[in-house]
């Protein structure tokens, strides 16, 4: 089946259909990650966004139950230069096709991706529709009556609707969980779009995990007297989020705060910085992170984030950066002792991609438990 990919400018690519008929619209970004394609379509910070592959060929080694970061796929559509029909992989169950079209995914192959790539690291990320049903003029029309990505709250669209308490198997919103269970370090998370696995990992580290709706407030979250409070990835511009900060200016200095991507952000604007969109956002699993701090170490991380923390806004906060770009000098971590705050843009769980900062996750859990056992 034909399918057209359009861009707000007027672009237009063709190409065959790869997933469920009909159309879709969101902002079109890309991503460098060589593997790790079903990871990245479950990822709920892609909700809102068509995402690109970069490497041509994609869907190898199939799909699996495992590599899901969600319930299910999170981006609104899916751009490849060529899919892989005939997967060789031992943990595979199908192929990457069937999956976009089981889960309704509308995505397009045949694209000439580099081209595409080019255009948004040229002119920035922009609106664009997948369509196996209009013409190119049609689509364009329509893609100039559609609202903006940053204008949406897509936090709120992928966050869990009720608590509930994480262990492996768990189903989001599966059950209220108002109580801890049991004597592991207990720990609060709010789920602007959380990844499995950075619950995982914190479960592997000896935590009891109790995620919580975004739209929790602080007296909710005080009132449960967690160890340690940990903010989650998401999609969309944090600006929008003034609840979310609301909430974090109210808990600051009262519990160990760790934030991660967007959650960074939030820490960001809750301390008194702004956030400003990058002109086509970091994707990928190869971006080189130093340390400002602790000697200077440098990490290759997997990082999923359109805006980035304004390192000038945070002057007179008492915030300090921890941990800057090597491509571009961007914020990627802050720290503030007094408030007890940690934060990283990047995504140390990986998933899939290197493992160089997954101390982040040991090192935050180190220090509660040592706070908790000083009392």
């Amino acid at each position: 089946m034909r399918a057209i990919l359009a861009l707000e400018d007027g672009t237009v690519f063709e190409g065959i259909s790869i997933g469920a008929p009909g159309r879709t619209v969101g902002e079109v970004v890309f991503s460098t990650s060589m593997t790790g394609y079903q990871e990245m379509l479950t990822d709920p910070s892609y909700r809102g966004q068509i995402l690109t592959l970069t490497f041509p060929l994609i869907g190898n080694y199939g799909e699996n139950a495992p590599d899901m970061q969600s319930e299910r796929p999170q981006a609104e559509g899916f751009v490849v230069r060529e899919i892989c029909d005939e997967p060789s992989n031992w943990r595979s169950r199908g192929t990457l096709r069937a999956f976009l079209r089981e889960h309704g995914v509308v995505g397009i192959a045949g694209v000439d991706t580099r081209s595409l790539t080019r255009r948004l690291r040229e002119q920035g990320v922009m609106m664009g529709t997948i369509t196996t049903e209009e013409t190119p003029a049609e689509a364009i029309d329509r893609l100039r009556h559609t609202p903006g990505y940053g204008d949406m709250d897509f936090a709120q669209e992928v966050s869990t609707a009720s608590a509930y308490q994480w262990s492996p198997g768990a189903r989001p919103g599966a059950a209220q969980a108002q109580i801890w269970f049991d004597e592991r370090l207990r720990v609060a998370l709010i789920d602007y779009g959380v990844k499995r696995s950075i619950l995982q990992f914190l479960y592997d580290l000896g935590c009891e995990v109790l995620v919580l709706p975004c739209t929790v407030n602080a007296q909710t979250v005080l009132d449960l007297a967690p160890d340690a409070l940990v903010l989650s990835p998401g999609p969309g511009d944090p600006a929008r989020l003034d609840y979310a900060v609301d909430t974090l200016r109210a808990v600051m200095g009262k519990l160990p705060i760790l934030g991660i991507c967007l959650g960074h952000q939030l820490l960001g604007h809750a301390l008194g910085g702004r956030t400003y969109k990058l002109k086509f956002g970091h994707r990928g699993a190869n971006h080189p992170v130093k340390e400002a701090l602790n000697g200077g170490r440098t990490y290759v991380t997997v990082q999923n984030h359109g805006y980035a923390v304004d390192e000038e806004s945070l002057v007179r906060t008492g915030a300090v950066v921890s941990h800057v770009s090597l491509n571009d000098g961007t914020v990627e971590g802050i720290v503030h002792p007094d408030l007890m705050i940690t934060s990283v843009q990047y995504h140390p769980e990986a998933s899939a991609g290197p493992q160089d900062s997954r101390q982040i996750y040991d090192e935050f859990v180190r220090s509660v438990k040592a706070r908790k056992r000083s009392g």
